[in-house]
Parts: structure tokens; sequence; C-alpha cells
């Protein structure tokens, strides 16, 4: 008789989601308290906690890390060896690009104002910035940026696309990395989508900020540190530039941080890829990851670890 695939779950809404299969045994495990005797197959951590918390599972035999996150920085760090970690590409694209979307359409067309008018019962109809006809540049191609690309082109927008190298597609040049500084001065609106490491760190620094032209708009939906706060927020305190920041370093971003009130700052808490749209998918992706282990195969989505990981 062939024994179980064993997986563990962080929460019970997810145990009743995936439903009762045929060779396969679910365990609540919030990483808060042990692990389940045995080896686990698929383990899935809870959502939106630090890799830090991948080290409980050392002293456990385990056969895939299912993230529910797209980024895997610092991952590397904890991974025990021997471990496979899948991140969940495919689950969060479509949410973080809306986001994305919405926070160009706000800012560009005073929405924020807007609302503080509101309340206050202030009519003020002055124009405000269009998004049509805006010459965006998306610094970060996978799918996070394709996805913004795939919204913003019916908004009648001019779409740069650049990756970490030059090469050509279906729609297209991609730029190269290299050639930043070349396209920041001509782009109305950057979007920053890449993913965290030692290259992307503080990319968008004083130098990065000053290529941009007075008036230009940053989105950031990659990570805090991708930016350097301080050079950001000297920015937009003068009013040369504006942001619209899903992310932020630090991150809760303090309460009485200036970032908050920097004029033409939109802030949102990190809620790129929080929508409605995040359970189903994820749902479907251990179903998936389920199906594809029950049948022999290799699981998808694995961007870390292996045998011979050093």
């Amino acid at each position: 008789m062939t024994a179980p695939l064993r997986v563990s779950l962080p929460d019970q809404k997810l145990v009743e989601a995936l439903e009762p299969a045929a060779g396969v045994e679910f365990f609540v495990w919030d990483f808060s308290g042990p692990a389940p005797a045995g080896r686990l197959d698929i383990v899935v951590p809870p959502y939106m906690r630090g890799p830090e918390v991948l080290a409980a599972l050392e002293s456990v035999e385990i056969g895939l890390v299912q993230s529910q996150s797209i980024g895997y920085d610092g991952v590397a760090d904890v991974l025990p060896a021997g471990c496979l970690f899948a991140n969940a590409a495919g689950v969060h694209e479509t949410s973080t690009a809306e986001l994305a979307l919405g926070m160009m359409i706000a800012s560009q067309r005073g929405m924020a104002d807007f609302a503080r008018n509101q309340a206050t019962g202030t009519w003020d109809n002055r124009q405000r910035p269009s998004l049509a006809d805006r010459r965006v540049l998306l610094v970060g191609y996978g799918g996070v940026g394709k996805a913004i690309e795939a919204r913003l082109l019916p908004f009648e927008t001019q779409v740069t696309r650049m990756a970490s190298r030059e090469r050509e597609d279906a729609g297209g040049k991609i730029f190269g990395i290299d050639s930043l500084y070349e396209q920041l001065p001509l782009h109305d609106i950057v979007v920053v989508s890449v993913p965290l490491s030692e290259q992307t760190k503080q990319l968008v620094d004083a130098k990065f900020l000053a290529a941009m032209p007075d008036g230009a708009l940053l989105v950031n939906v990659a990570r805090g540190p991708v930016a350097d706060t301080d050079a950001l927020l000297a920015e937009t305190s003068s009013g040369r530039l504006r942001a619209a920041l899903d992310v932020t370093d630090p991150e809760p971003l303090p309460a009485d941080h200036p970032l908050w009130t920097s004029p033409g700052v939109l802030i949102t808490p990190h809620v790129g890829g929080a929508s409605s749209a995040m359970f189903p998918r994820m749902v479907r992706l251990i179903k998936q990851q389920i199906g594809l282990m029950l049948e022999g195969k290799e699981p998808v989505n694995v961007v870390l670890g292996g045998p011979s990981r050093s």
C-alpha cells in the first residue's frame, strides 16, 4: 500500500477548501507549535510571515515548501538542505497589477485630494494629469510587470518594458537594466516590480530619482528596500516627484514617519496581493502541486532548493 501524501496547511480554512482527497492526509500547522510527527511532503507556511519562520523546518523531513507569496528574498539563508521551495507565481500578479493601475489613476487624477476635499466640502475642479498618453516605464518584467502592462495598454499609454537583460518578444524590444539611466528621463511614470535581491536593494536611490523628470510619478509594488526611503522623502518633500507606494522601508511604516504626509505620496499597506482573488488561486495552486506529486511529477514554481543546495 502506498503511503499517503502528507500536507501541512496553516489554517483550517485551507483544509476545508481543499476537501478530502484519496491518498492525501492534511494537517493544520501554523508554525506556532511543534510540527506534525513524521515526514511532510508539502508544507504551506502562514501568509506574510518573514523567512525566519522557516527555521521551524530544520528538524522536519520535508519535500516541498509551498509559499503563499511571490517574493522569496532571504529564504535561501534559512531553507533546510534538501528542501524544495516554490513561490506563489500565478496567485498574486493580477491583484498586484490591479492595485498598481489603481494607484496610477488615483495619483494622476488626484483622488486623494478629492477625498480630502469632500471631507471639508471644498470644490476644486482644476485640471489634473491624465493616465492616457503618458509614457510609462516598467522596471521589472516578470509576472507582475506583464500583468501591469496588459492593464495599461487599454488606457492608451506608451509602455516601455525593462528587464535584467535586453531581449525581443512578440511585443517588441525589452530593454535591459543597463539602459535604466537612458530611459528614466523619458518617462512620466516609472513602475518598479523587481524582486528584492542584492542587485536590486536600493535600486531606487538618489541617482535614480534625480534622473526622473520633474512631476514624474514613481510606483513601487516591489519590496520596500528596493527604494531608498530618505532619497524618496527628499524628492517628494520638495514637490519635484510624486510616489505611489504599496511597500515601504521600514514596514510597517511608523505612524509618525514623514512619508505619510509628504505631498504627492499615496501609500497602501503592502496589500498588492491581498484581494478576494488570492484564496481561490492559492487553493488551485496547492491542488495542482498535490496532483503533480501524487503522479510522481515535479512540482511547479520551484525557485530554490534541492539535494545539491550548498
